[in-house]
């Protein structure tokens, strides 16, 4: 972990009381995650293609061509079967009223499935009789389904196509999931360091000479893929390897550039999207939200500071935002401060009773505490959901923020039949 104090560590606590979501709720979730994937990818095809949507003027065009994630130099470069968001980890709440929304989503290199993984794990261990009397749906197979969908992306038909996970390293935050994910899936943990580019193709290094490379799993921003490209003093990536994809000989999951459709101010726009390429109402709405680029939005948001909660647009893990009824005035003034000063970067949304969900904040004492929920969106050659997820939650009293990194810890998920 970067930028704190206390080292490279970061305990994510483990909450034992699990969550339970009905299958008949479950399924809603799953209906409405294939419609929403489904729609960024068509977005983030003709974003790069042939920018229908913007001629259209659905969503200004200014705020796509002018998104912080948006990589104008690969415009024509077309991935393997078109798919752009291999892995998606999508943030919802369910809010006071039981209904299920999208607070945000992840389609750059989400985390946290190893805590999935883990996290039933310890389950099973400690609560066997539970998993007999009660029929909830596996997750544990995930590793196994993230393989097959990286092998559907190869950029060449073949029996058994050499996928590799792309690590930062060992300071790297998510390392442990990098590490363990590589286990699970049987694929070999590189860094930038293990791989070459020759004649336009990714080779790995072996014991036995180089091997080529046809699918890469990629926990590594954009900027720091290839030095010759983006930035020049990465040592993170791999020398030549943006050539090798644009000639489509290899595959990144997931594609460069698409952070431009988990912008925060793109986010605001997924119910116009989804009706534009499939003709359908979404079935998981969005949080209401404001973009403090529209003056009339930015004049209600910074009458409102003390009631909404600000968000910059290409932050995560809890940072960059003001959450305005625990924030003190002079925090809302300097924050008021930084929205006038760059309004396309900040996006408002109402405050929202986030469901809770009867947890541990000490060792012996239950409370009801918020909680979110991230499922993990597999796209290949279809698109595929682990029943379940990722239950964060605010282990910190009165806390609405759920992400590791501000204190939150995480439950098991329980997709129940019966």
């Amino acid at each position: 972990v970067y930028g704190v104090d206390e080292g490279t560590e970061r305990i994510f606590p483990f909450d034992l009381i699990p969550r339970i979501i009905p299958g008949s709720e479950w399924e809603t979730i799953e209906r409405g995650l294939t419609q929403r994937i489904t729609a960024l990818n068509l977005f983030l095809s003709d974003i790069y293609q042939k920018q229908k949507i913007l001629r259209d003027k659905v969503i200004p065009a200014e705020l796509v061509l002018g998104s912080k994630h948006f990589r104008r130099e690969f415009i024509g470069v077309r991935p393997p079967l078109d798919v752009y968001t291999h892995v998606t980890g999508s943030d919802i709440i369910r809010d006071i009223d039981g209904r299920y929304l999208v607070l945000e989503d992840n389609l750059r290199t989400p985390s946290g499935v190893s805590y999935m993984l883990q996290n039933r794990n310890a389950m099973k261990r400690a609560f066997p009789v539970l998993f007999n009397r009660y029929t909830v749906r596996p997750v544990e197979n995930y590793p196994q389904q993230l393989l097959r969908t990286l092998q559907e992306m190869s950029p060449e038909p073949k029996s058994d196509p050499k996928v590799v996970i792309l690590t930062p390293g060992v300071y790297n935050s998510a390392y442990f999931e990098h590490s363990f994910l590589a286990q699970q899936m049987g694929v070999q943990l590189t860094e930038g360091r293990d791989l070459v580019v020759n004649n336009n193709k990714v080779y790995t290094r072996t014991t036995r000479g180089l091997k080529r490379v046809d699918v890469i799993y990629r926990r590594v921003d954009d900027d720091f893929l290839d030095p010759l490209v983006f930035r020049p003093d990465s040592m993170l990536g791999v020398a030549g390897l943006i050539n090798a994809y644009r000639k489509g000989n290899v595959t990144l999951a997931n594609a460069i550039g698409t952070g431009v459709a988990d912008d925060k101010v793109i986010y605001s726009f997924v119910p116009q999207i989804i009706k534009y390429y499939l003709g359908e109402e979404p079935i998981l709405d969005n949080v209401e939200t404001w973009l403090a680029s529209n003056p009339k939005h930015l004049k209600y948001i910074l009458e409102n500071l003390d009631k909404l909660v600000v968000k910059a647009a290409n932050e995560s893990g809890g940072y960059g935002m003001l959450v305005g009824p625990q924030a003190s005035e002079e925090e809302r003034e300097a924050f008021a401060e930084k929205i006038v000063a760059d309004p396309r970067n900040y996006i408002a949304q109402p405050t929202i009773s986030l469901s809770r969900h009867p947890s541990f904040v000490t060792d012996t004492e239950v409370a009801p505490c918020h909680i979110d929920l991230r499922p993990y969106v597999l796209y290949g050659n279809s698109v595929s959901i682990v029943p379940g997820g990722l239950t964060r939650v605010a282990l910190k009293r009165g806390s609405l923020v759920v992400n590791s990194s501000q204190g939150g810890g995480s439950k098991d998920t329980w997709v129940i039949d019966n």
